[in-house]
């Protein structure tokens, strides 16, 4: 088993059948992940949930229960929300395949990081607020009539993708000089820890505000757009200073931020 899946995580979003949750981390541990996060579930600890996880009751007994989708993603790198509807505003969708070798590739680069697959509600799915919290967006190609997935069925693609990426990716480790896969997963490898990044979103909306240019009533259109935009190029954490230090100088406190 690629060790580094060890820093994958699996998120699920508010969901509401504990079968569910219990079927998703059998899927989980048939492909090597363990760490399962539930956001707010409806139903949980239950009965069901250890029942449809069979063998893999040990990822049920080790999921971590989280009050918000932020707490679940703190110290990830990537997080890659799963959605099967058309987000106008939102990160450039990937395939699901596409997303899972950028994650394989990321975690064969560099040991420092993390990674959370996040799926929303089995009714809802994940909100646009959600999505953004994320800075990449992936979803499952099927049938156009008939494009829902039972969100257990989703986690197990998306696992399924992933340790078929993480086996190439391991066996080219074997085979390469210390060279990541991928220009892109080299360059994700040090991107800043999804806590850093929403605090410089909460900065950059409050100088926004302070300018004037950013005027009261509807600022998420407007931020939604910065999130895109910072989202397609990847914030390192030096960048994060650097444009938390300069939202300071412009807001005259002098350059000082905290992180």
């Amino acid at each position: 088993m690629p060790e580094f899946l060890r820093n994958v995580r699996v998120v699920l979003a508010r969901p509401s059948h504990p079968g569910n949750i219990g079927a998703a981390a059998r899927a989980m541990r048939t492909m090597g992940l363990a760490r399962l996060v539930l956001v707010a579930p409806e139903r949980y600890p239950h009965p069901e949930a250890s029942a449809m996880a069979a063998n893999a009751t040990g990822v049920l007994d080790a999921a971590t229960l989280s009050p918000s989708l932020d707490a679940a993603l703190a110290g990830t790198t990537l997080q890659i929300a799963f959605t099967a509807r058309s987000r106008a505003l939102s990160h450039a969708a990937m395939p699901v395949r596409e997303a899972a070798q950028l994650a394989a590739g990321m975690l064969a680069a560099g040991p420092a990081a993390q990674i959370a697959l996040v799926f929303g509600n089995e009714t809802y799915g994940l909100s646009n607020e959600e999505v953004m919290r994320c800075n990449r967006t992936a979803y499952i190609p099927t049938d156009p009539e008939a494009s829902s997935l039972n969100l257990a069925a989703a986690v197990q693609v998306a696992a399924y993708e992933l340790w078929l990426a993480a086996l190439d990716e391991e066996a080219a480790i074997a085979m390469r000089t210390g060279m990541p896969a991928t220009r892109e997963a080299a360059a994700s490898a040090n991107l800043a820890p999804h806590e850093d990044v929403e605090r410089f979103f909460e900065h950059l909306e409050q100088s926004l505000y302070r300018s004037g240019f950013l005027l009261p009533g509807n600022p998420r259109r407007l931020m939604e757009r910065m999130r895109r935009l910072y989202a397609r190029s990847g914030l390192e954490p030096e960048e994060i200073s650097v444009l938390r230090g300069m939202l300071s100088a412009w807001d005259g406190t002098g350059g000082r931020h905290g992180t």
